[in-house]
């Protein structure tokens, strides 16, 4: 499969690099063609991969990532332009985190509103889903890294998306069981919010390689 993953960070490169390593077809798109990250990470990631803008990485591709600062969201993907992501599944994996503060970080929206509606409302054409968010960058692509059975959230409004992103997730090493689908994209609201708590918690513990796991 075709795939564009818009962000050049760690949470951009781990996961295009997953992608390649199973076979797709990953375009990394960054603000210039001329990224040095992008340019780099291909070179390192060889076929299969390759790099340009935001909207090279979103035109002519099957499913596209958005893996860009939470705060800088809206603008990338207005760059990759909304023609390119129409009836695409655009999994939203960025956090609105504002570092204006210091650390740790506070949300730009929370409560009434989420990034992945924000992203929804003015992409009217795409096919949100969030997902991956909850966690650090290794544990989304390799969720052996956390001992025992440990869970992953999606929200979405497009069932038929939610299923590709199922299928995904699953290929990524994540159990069918074990991805929890939270609703309609509203639901966004409460898998960004968990950022306040896994903040927390990555400072107690002072290790990413750690999830959670919903009993009932």
């Amino acid at each position: 499969m075709r795939m564009g993953v818009l962000g050049t960070g760690m949470v951009g490169r781990t996961i295009a690099s997953k992608l390649v390593a199973l076979g797709h077809e990953v375009t990394m798109g960054s603000r210039t063609a001329d990224n040095e990250a992008a340019r780099a990470w291909a070179a390192e990631a060889g076929a299969g991969a390759s790099h340009g803008t935001f909207a090279d990485a979103a035109q002519g591709v099957e499913l596209v990532f958005n893996c860009t600062a939470g705060s800088g969201s809206l603008e990338a993907l207005r760059a990759a332009g909304a023609e390119n992501l129409a009836g695409k599944t655009l999994i939203d994996v960025a956090n609105p985190l504002d570092f204006s503060h210091g650390m740790p970080p506070s949300l730009l929206v929370s409560g009434t509103d989420s990034l992945g509606e924000q992203i929804q409302r003015e992409f009217q054409d795409a096919k949100v889903v969030k997902a991956l968010n909850t966690m650090n960058c290794e544990v989304m692509v390799d969720p052996a890294r956390v001992p025992g059975e440990h869970d992953v959230f999606i929200s979405g409004n497009d069932h038929g998306a939610k299923a590709q992103v199922r299928e995904l997730l699953e290929s990524f090493g994540w159990p069918a069981g074990s991805v929890i689908d939270l609703g309609d994209i509203t639901t966004a609201r409460g898998s960004e919010g968990h950022l306040l708590l896994w903040l927390r918690l990555w400072g107690v513990l002072g290790t990413g390689d750690f999830n959670i796991k919903v009993v009932s």
